[in-house]
């Protein structure tokens, strides 16, 4: 079981305070801590997440009219020799990427949380719980009672959301 790492002490009081853990021990501050000066390549972020799906139509129609997932127009999708679409996530994007999908849809774990998983932070589990119910999309809570969903997507791609201050 992994668990989040304390900033080390050797960082300045400045870099210390932004390491410290935020809502559920998530570091939420932008900025990136680094172990050292001579590792610190220059991560500013995450810039997509990519899910493989074999119907493009169908994921699009779950990330798009369930989810409420924007389609990102300015990226191509024809520079690639498969098809795709992408979808914005905060400042953050999914990539779908239609190929066959290499992964049973059965025999995964009920709860995403025990899977690989794209985790997504929102400002509002409830709603989102409201959606998914109106949707008859099935989900598991966390078991802590943290205020987190897992669901799947239709090619059984594990998604948790989680709650955050924002």
């Amino acid at each position: 079981m992994a668990t989040l790492l304390k900033a080390p002490s050797f960082l300045s009081p400045l870099d210390q305070k932004k390491a410290q853990p935020g809502i559920e021990g998530d570091v939420i501050d932008k900025e990136s801590v680094c172990i050292n000066e001579e590792s610190d390549y220059g991560v500013v972020g995450m810039h997509h997440v990519g899910i493989l799906c074999e119907s493009l139509e169908r994921s699009l129609d779950f990330y798009q009219n369930v989810l409420g997932l924007k389609i990102n127009e300015a990226r191509p999708n024809d520079e690639v020799p498969f098809r795709g679409a992408w979808l914005w996530i905060g400042s953050e994007m999914i990539h779908l990427i239609e190929l066959p999908n290499p992964d049973p849809l059965t025999g995964r774990p009920e709860h995403g949380g025990q899977d690989r998983h794209t985790c997504i932070a929102i400002r509002d589990v409830s709603k989102l719980k409201a959606i998914l119910d109106k949707a008859g999309i099935p989900y598991t809570l966390c078991p802590s009672g943290r205020p987190r969903i897992f669901t799947r997507d239709p090619d059984a791609n594990a998604l948790e959301f989680t709650q955050v201050d924002a």
